[in-house]
């Protein structure tokens, strides 16, 4: 069979490049056949999932803005950025009749909050602009010829020759969605270098929050929780300060929402932290993490209101026959959220000491200095990180530099073309991942189409 475009993998940036390539060709009245691979049953599996169904599918903040969210790679998508931007992206979409809404963070979601209908959007916008779908089509390899053009061998036997190829099949990241790294393999094939890649937007497990074995700092999600990580799940904190300390020296400092789940630490902080902490850690390095619940007050000045708080507990009438842990409890509940206390104790065992200086009598002492210490310093050790098989995106991939900025086409094989999260950039979460996806999508599209015109 041919096509004049073969785009493998029908996610987010093989959608944008697919449609891109067929609007570019039909603008310019000219007939092409643009063909989408697919190997799963349905196109857009990851872009279901984004956002927990939600699918905050772009942030439209500016260029200065969205870069430094970048973690790599930003010089080289700034030219797919200007030539497809995050409005562009908006208007895309709601040009093809999904209404969007923009939160706080600049982050755009489809007005229904269903990730559906991004999926939905995109692959009608492909099949409108004449763009054929072939799903459960898994992709063997891709062979340049000899006398130009690609030869395409799938595993149900099927050959596809192609006039150009944009390879866009992710990375390793939810693998159930299909991302299991074959286009990894193409590029390489095809003579390309890859920088060595982790699990970048996952949860970080402290220390004894599970319980089971460690391999090389992955600890599968699946694995239990232990006593203490069953305290932490389920309970989250919002406006806090955090630190990413790597080898004993602040490696960076955050401020803002965190999660306790059945991971270990996400939530915006968590995810933000764990690129260069994973990272450190695959280096040998030892990871913490501290958090500040208490930012707008020094510890000099909270260690004050505590113990004043500790006072006024303890001059409460309805005091007079608590113990010590239930006034305690009742101190921690004016300084955190309920649901944290178990954890908070649990973690911190020093600000309550019980001692038995006789052997019939106990003397249970509570110290608010120490839980003002805690408060604003609040470390776990990381032991280990979950891995592909929950990470928002794979950081590392094909090598950039191999790659022309202005067009996406490989500097080492005429007509090839590559984009997404298969290439070494990746950003922070908050639509920013998904955008470098359709800018670079929609670059290699149009490049690869005005190639053949």
């Amino acid at each position: 069979m041919r096509t004049d475009i073969a785009v493998i993998g029908g996610g987010a940036s093989g959608l944008m490049a697919a449609w891109s390539a067929a609007d570019t060709a039909n603008r310019e009245g000219k007939a092409i056949q643009v063909t989408v691979l697919e190997k799963m049953p349905r196109p857009g599996r990851k872009i279901m999932i984004s956002g927990k169904g939600r699918c905050n599918f772009t942030n439209v903040k500016d260029w200065e803005d969205f870069s430094a969210h970048v973690a790599s790679g930003a010089n080289f998508i700034k030219s797919s950025f200007f030539a497809f931007n995050s409005r562009n992206t908006v208007d895309f979409f709601e040009s093809h009749g999904m209404p969007a809404v923009i939160e706080r963070g600049d982050r755009a979601y489809p007005a229904s909050y269903r990730s559906s209908d991004v999926v939905d959007t995109l692959t009608g916008a492909c099949q409108g602009a004449g763009v054929k779908i072939e799903t459960e089509c898994e992709v063997c390899t891709v062979t340049a010829k000899a006398d130009k053009g690609f030869s395409i061998e799938c595993a149900d036997g099927r050959t596809y020759l192609a006039g150009k190829v944009i390879i866009a099949t992710g990375g390793l990241s939810y693998p159930g969605t299909g991302s299991t790294g074959d286009g990894y393999r193409f590029a390489t094939e095809a003579g390309h270098s890859i920088k060595p890649t982790f699990p970048s937007l996952t949860a970080l497990v402290p220390k004894g929050y599970k319980d089971g074995p460690v391999q090389k700092g992955h600890i599968a999600r699946e694995t239990p929780l232990s006593e203490l990580g069953s305290k932490f799940c389920g309970t989250s904190l919002k406006n806090i300060g955090a630190k990413l300390i790597i080898q004993g020296s602040t490696a960076l400092e955050l401020f803002g929402d965190i999660d306790f789940t059945d991971g270990g630490i996400e939530g915006p902080l968590g995810f933000q932290m764990s690129r260069k902490c994973i990272k450190s850690m695959l280096g040998g390095c030892r990871a913490e993490v501290e958090l500040d619940l208490k930012t707008t007050v020094s510890a000099q000045e909270l260690t004050e209101r505590v113990k004043e708080l500790w006072a006024s507990v303890n001059a409460d009438p309805r005091s007079v026959r608590l113990r010590e842990k239930e006034k305690c409890r009742i101190l921690l509940g004016k300084l955190m959220p309920w649901d944290l206390i178990p954890a908070f104790t649990a973690s911190n065992p020093d600000i309550l000491t019980v001692t038995h200086p006789e052997r019939r009598k106990t003397i249970v002492k509570v110290w608010p200095d120490r839980i003002a210490a805690a408060l604003k310093a609040w470390r776990f050790e990381i032991a280990g990180y979950v891995g592909y098989e929950r990470a928002v995106v794979t950081a590392g991939g094909v090598d950039t530099s191999e790659f022309i900025a202005k067009t996406m086409e490989s500097r080492k094989v005429p007509g090839l073309y590559l984009c997404g999260e298969l290439l070494d950039i990746d950003c922070d979460t908050g639509g920013y991942n998904l955008q470098a996806a359709f800018s670079t999508g929609a670059l290699a599209g149009r490049s690869a189409a005005i190639s053949l015109l």
